[in-house]
C-alpha cells in the first residue's frame, strides 16, 4: 500500500505478521499488515478485542518478534538488528502500556521507575538523574512531593502520568500508546488525552495510538486504521472515517457511538454472527460472515486493500473490483 507523501515517513510497516502457534493451530494474529506514519503524526489503529491491534503496536517495537514483513523506522528495517541495536533503538521508540498499575513495579518508588532508564543505558550522574526525574515528573502534571511515593499510593490517572514520564525519559521519536486511557474513569480519560496531544506538539513526537473507542481516536488521531481479524480493512484521515466510512465494519463501528444529547438517535448497525476464529480465518473477505453486503465473490477471494479515493484505502468489493494477491488470507 502506497500513501501519498513527499516526504519519507518515519515509520512504514511493510505486510507486518505475527503468529502463534496453539494447540489448535497456527493463530494470525496480525496478518499482513501495511502502513505508514509521518513524523509528528498520529495514526490511530482501533477495532474490536482481540483484532490484532495492541499485537501489531508491539511486533513494532519488536516488544514481540514480528513472523515477517518490514518494520522501517527512519529508514532501517529494525526486524534485521540485532541486539546492540535493537537496545539502541529503543531510545528512540517507547510504549505508554494499557494498566497504569501492572506496568510499574511495584517495589520501586516513582522517582526510581521513571530514573530506570538512565540507569540501564548508564546516563547521567545520580544528581543529574534526580534533576531530569523531577523535570520529567513536573512535565506530565505530576507534583515533585510524590518522588518517593510508590504506584499503590497514587491513583488511576497519576500512574498513567508516571507511565508518560517514564517512556518519555529517553526522549524518543516515536512512541506506541497502547489504550492508553481504557482503565481510566471517563473524568481522568481527558486529562491524560489532553497531555498526550500536548507533549505531542511540544515535543515533535510521532504516536501510534491503539484504541477501540472511536470516540477517543477521533478525538486524537490525524488518521484512523480500522483493523479486522488481523488485518486493516481501512485506512484513512479521521474526517473521511467519521464522515464518508467505505467499509461496512466501519459503518458498524460508528454507528455503535452513544450520542450524548437527550432524545438523539443513530440508525445502529447489527452484526449478526461471530467473528471468525483467526486460527481458521475464512477463504475470502475476512468479515464476508457478518457483512449484510456479502456477495459471491467476497467468499471466494480476499480484496486488496487499494485507494479508493484520494489518503482512502478501503478492502470492500463494494467500492472495488480488484484482487491483489499479496493481501490473500494465506
Amino acid at each position: 500500500m502506497e500513501q501519498n507523501t513527499s516526504e519519507r515517513p518515519l515509520l512504514d510497516v511493510r505486510n507486518l505478521k505475527k503468529f502463534f502457534e496453539t494447540k489448535q493451530g497456527t493463530l494470525k494474529a496480525v496478518n499482513n499488515v501495511s502502513f505508514s506514519v509521518r513524523q509528528g503524526e498520529t495514526l490511530g489503529i482501533v477495532g474490536e478485542s482481540g483484532c490484532g491491534k495492541s499485537t501489531t503496536g508491539r511486533a513494532i517495537l519488536r516488544l514481540v518478534e514480528p513472523t515477517s514483513g518490514e518494520v522501517v523506522f527512519n529508514g532501517e528495517d529494525i526486524t534485521t538488528f540485532k541486539r546492540d541495536r535493537v537496545r539502541a533503538f529503543r531510545r528512540d521508540a517507547q510504549i505508554i502500556f494499557q494498566d497504569p498499575f501492572a506496568s510499574l513495579d511495584p517495589r520501586l518508588s516513582i522517582a526510581e521507575i521513571i530514573g530506570e532508564p538512565f540507569e540501564i543505558f548508564n546516563l547521567y550522574s545520580k544528581k543529574e538523574r534526580f534533576e531530569r526525574v523531577q523535570n520529567l515528573m513536573s512535565l506530565v502534571g505530576l507534583s515533585t512531593k510524590l518522588t518517593n511515593s510508590f504506584p499503590h499510593e497514587l491513583d488511576g490517572g497519576r500512574r498513567q502520568r508516571v507511565g508518560v514520564a517514564r517512556a518519555l525519559a529517553l526522549d524518543p521519536k516515536f512512541v506506541v500508546c497502547d489504550e492508553p486511557v481504557s482503565a481510566l474513569d471517563v473524568s481522568i480519560q481527558a486529562q491524560i488525552l489532553n497531555l498526550i496531544q500536548d507533549l505531542q506538539a511540544r515535543l515533535n513526537l510521532t504516536y501510534v495510538f491503539i484504541s477501540h473507542d472511536l470516540s477517543v481516536v477521533r478525538h486524537i488521531s490525524d488518521r484512523v486504521a480500522v483493523m479486522y481479524l488481523g488485518k486493516i480493512v481501512e485506512i484513512t484521515t479521521y474526517h473521511n472515517i467519521f464522515t464518508r466510512p467505505r467499509h461496512p465494519y466501519t459503518q458498524a463501528l460508528l454507528s455503535a457511538i452513544p450520542i450524548p444529547k437527550v432524545n438523539a438517535k443513530r440508525d445502529r448497525i447489527i452484526l449478526e454472527g461471530d467473528v471468525p476464529s483467526p486460527v481458521d480465518p475464512p477463504r475470502g473477505c475476512i468479515f464476508a460472515g457478518r457483512c449484510p453486503f456479502v456477495m459471491d465473490k467476497c467468499r471466494e477471494a480476499a480484496p486488496a486493500l487499494v485507494a479508493t479515493e484520494e489518503e482512502h484505502f478501503t478492502a470492500c468489493y463494494l467500492v472495488h473490483d480488484e484482487v491483489d494477491p499479496v493481501q490473500d488470507n494465506e
